[in-house]
């Protein structure tokens, strides 16, 4: 029996009665073949009276046993082990699983079949050969692994198939540990542009603003254990009579909010290809950008949930800890789902007590009603910009020569009057291009508001 060590213990049998019908149930085809022809053999033997084809028969029937009797008893000492890399990975791409196999006995292994478990959406399920593992010794191959859906998918457990030198019986072990496979949406890089509310938050003009402010501007605080003395602030400690330091001053760190359309009536179809599809990624694409950028990052969606772990104001942080965040959120937009949501007041109520800054749409189908919500958002924001994907225009197919609906037009119209910079998406449109053409749109709006023309 293979027995193992460390995370990687195969499953042990129970012995008995169960032992023996585990033993059994791993006979061949091979095995189950000689242990008929024996058994046939005998019953002629006793029948005719012929001691010598009793021999033989009996020799047919005894040797599937014994090889069963003796790979049962056969124990192996080994350990295995799973790697992913990476685990994480975007839909379309993609990642290589390393196993690996030690023999921590004192004996030589015989034949052993490797064979890991994997969802069927990740490809057919891998097997490997090894023909000998010599005590102390250990093998190590690989696979790959594709998925053009986002989603968490486990891999394992590790399954460890010992047969006979003869091939008269197979057995299989089950390691009891297995891995997941993170899948996340495409990200897309995306152009530096200057979006309206970026002015709100963290720039050169903010960090030239605390940079031009004098001594009688500084806030000072008491003198704590610890503080530099080179932080003392002299005219207020002459001011108060005790010892004053300055406070440290940061910038501000500008916010922005993305908000994800879930409802599940607000998006038709659905595959990799999809209009819901498409807007994950472009959430996905925002949120990395803007964390890059320094801004601080919240992601919400139709139902005011957002990340879990994330705090008031968003994640924010540099180095690992955007790293982190942005870990954070790919994985909570690998699992997303349409909601059983009918509107956008739950997001709204959530807008309406946050903070203003830059706010990041994509939104699916949207009503008079969702429209109208839809634009009051803009008044908690210090810039707004929507990608509106219409469900007629991505269920067509690409040869379809069709006017755009006046709906759809509407309903942009009620989002620019708002102060949104809306962009509607057509079929496998490109978020770097329309990114591009939020930043004009914004830009020519800006100019038209101060009374600029073409040069």
């Amino acid at each position: 029996m293979a027995s193992a060590a460390g995370p990687g213990r195969p499953e042990a049998d129970r012995g008995g009665q169960s032992g023996v019908r585990t033993a059994l149930s791993g006979l061949t085809t091979r095995g189950r073949s000689f242990l008929a022809a024996g058994i046939a053999a005998a019953v002629c033997a006793y029948v005719l009276g012929e001691s010598d084809l009793l021999r033989v028969g009996l020799l047919l029937a005894v040797l599937p046993l014994v090889c069963a009797a003796v790979l049962y008893r056969t124990r192996y000492r080994v350990a295995g082990s799973r790697r992913l890399s990476p685990a994480r990975v975007p839909a379309g791409s993609e990642a290589r699983v390393h196993l690996r196999m030690d023999n921590v006995s004192r004996l030589p292994t015989g034949l052993l079949m490797l064979q890991d478990r994997v969802p069927y959406v990740l490809g057919p399920r891998p097997r490997f050969v090894l023909d000998r593992v010599e005590a102390g010794g250990r093998r190590e191959v690989s696979y790959r692994v594709r998925s053009d859906l986002r989603g968490r998918y486990p891999l394992g457990p590790l399954q460890l198939r010992l047969s006979d030198p003869f091939g008269m019986c197979e057995l299989t072990r089950s390691f009891s540990t297995y891995d997941t496979l993170t899948v996340i949406p495409r990200v897309e890089p995306l152009p530096p542009v200057r979006l309206t509310g970026e002015a709100k938050g963290y720039g050169d003009g903010r960090l030239r603003a605390l940079a031009l402010a004098g001594e009688d501007d500084v806030i000072p605080r008491g003198y704590r254990y610890g503080d530099d003395l080179r932080r003392v602030h002299w005219r207020s400690t002459a001011r108060y009579g005790e010892l004053m330091v300055r406070r440290e001053e940061q910038p501000q760190r500008a916010h922005c909010t993305v908000l994800l359309d879930t409802r599940g009536l607000a998006f038709r179809g659905a595959g990799p290809d999809s209009a819901f599809e498409w807007a994950v990624s472009g959430a996905a694409s925002a949120l990395v950008h803007m964390l890059e950028r320094g801004f601080s990052v919240r992601l919400l969606t139709d139902t005011g949930s957002s990340v879990p772990g994330e705090g008031a104001d968003g994640f924010a942080g540099t180095g690992q800890e955007s790293a982190d965040a942005a870990g954070l959120m790919m994985d909570t937009l690998a699992v997303i789902d349409h909601s059983d949501g009918t509107g956008l007041s739950r997001a709204y109520d959530v807008l309406r007590g946050g903070n203003e800054g830059l706010l990041v749409a994509f939104f699916g189908d949207l009503d008079e009603e969702q429209a109208t919500v839809a634009a009051k958002m803009r008044q908690r924001s210090g810039g707004a910009v929507a990608f509106v994907l219409d469900s007629e225009t991505w269920g067509r197919e690409p040869t379809d020569v069709a006017r755009p609906l006046d709906r759809s037009g509407e309903r942009l119209r009620m989002l620019r009057e708002a102060g949104w910079t809306a962009v509607s998406v057509p079929r496998g449109a490109s978020l770097t291009e329309l990114w591009r053409q939020a930043d004009r749109e914004r830009t020519g709006v800006v100019a038209a508001s101060r009374g600029e023309g073409p040069a």
